[in-house]
């Protein structure tokens, strides 16, 4: 079985290894594939994996071996799911893999903003608080988050875990969601996106990118925030409005904003987000720690040895 890897290296620097992936077949690993290269490397292939590669039709309609599509990842959107059912090639993901990971930096970014500890231990290294005439000194004012409403858009595995730990710190926690309250666990609470805009002082984004969630965050929907509040996003980038978000900044309408994703990855240099001092970004790294990255190998290489079985798994209808 020939296996091909379009774009192996995020997943896997080389701190991992695809022993038991070369087992089951012979294995070529590219690190990185460009869109015009995607035909001729995989052409021979029966089963490709791709993290941020992207299989459309016309690219699926050029591989006439390929029996299996993995992905590298949880969304799979690179992928057009309809064109490979019609070849009845088989699409599986890995749910799920990165969930502690992505929920940890949704708060490391929250205290980011509220504590700013990186900044004051660069200052400090350069001796402003040595030089200081009191005991201490801040530059931004900190914030408690205890009492603090923090909003979640979904209730999926992440943002779900991310309401939990908001609940852990004292935070009044409230969610859209299309789950019923009765079954939601205790301190959340389910309300329209109308009352988490205007009444939250955190709003974390974890809803999936549709039709009806691109561009939720817009010039709109962001002046009926509180101009005290912070926005995380480490869904994906679509979710928000660039410059829109980027304008509300500029203009004191929102705290701040911290993202691990943005809408073109990496982003364009002249990205407005890049500009503002408010906005925190992150290189969507969120997912990427090493103990989710292992998951996400064994899950992956799983999959693969699952459909060689005849039973495949995680399989995307």
């Amino acid at each position: 079985m020939n296996i091909v890897i379009l774009d192996g290296y995020s997943a896997n620097p080389g701190d991992l290894s695809w022993k038991e992936l070369e087992e089951l077949g012979m294995l070529t690993v590219y690190d990185r594939t460009k869109s015009d290269e995607t035909v001729a490397r995989a052409a021979d292939a029966e089963i490709v994996l791709t993290n941020k590669v992207i299989l459309n039709s016309e690219v699926i309609a050029q591989l006439p071996r390929l029996k299996y599509i993995g992905v590298l990842a949880t969304g799979y959107n690179v992928v057009d799911i309809k064109a490979a059912h019609e070849r009845g090639i088989i699409v599986t993901n890995v749910p799920a893999y990165s969930t502690e990971s992505v929920a940890q930096m949704v708060f490391a970014h929250l205290l980011t903003v509220t504590n700013r500890t990186e900044h004051y231990a660069i200052q400090n290294r350069d001796g402003r608080w040595s030089s200081n005439p009191d005991f201490c000194y801040w530059d931004f004012p900190h914030m408690e988050l205890a009492d603090k409403t923090f909003g979640v858009v979904g209730l999926g595995n992440i943002g779900l875990r991310v309401a939990q730990i908001a609940h852990a710190f004292g935070m009044k926690v409230k969610a859209v969601t299309s789950k019923v309250q009765s079954t939601l666990p205790v301190g959340i609470e389910k309300v329209s996106l109308e009352e988490l805009l205007a009444t939250a002082d955190v709003l974390s984004l974890h809803c999936p990118l549709t039709d009806s969630t691109r561009h939720m965050i817009n010039a709109a929907t962001l002046q009926q925030m509180k101009p005290s509040a912070i926005l995380i996003n480490t869904g994906r980038g679509p979710l928000v409005d660039d410059q829109a978000v980027a304008d509300a900044l500029a203009k004191g309408a929102i705290a701040a904003y911290c993202a691990d994703v943005v809408t073109e990855e990496p982003p364009r240099p002249d990205n407005p987000l890049l500009q503002q001092p408010n906005a925190f970004i992150t290189p969507h790294i969120a997912w990427a720690s090493m103990e989710a990255r292992v998951r996400l190998l064994k899950v992956a290489i799983d999959n693969v040895r699952s459909f060689l079985n005849g039973q495949p798994q995680n399989v995307i209808s």
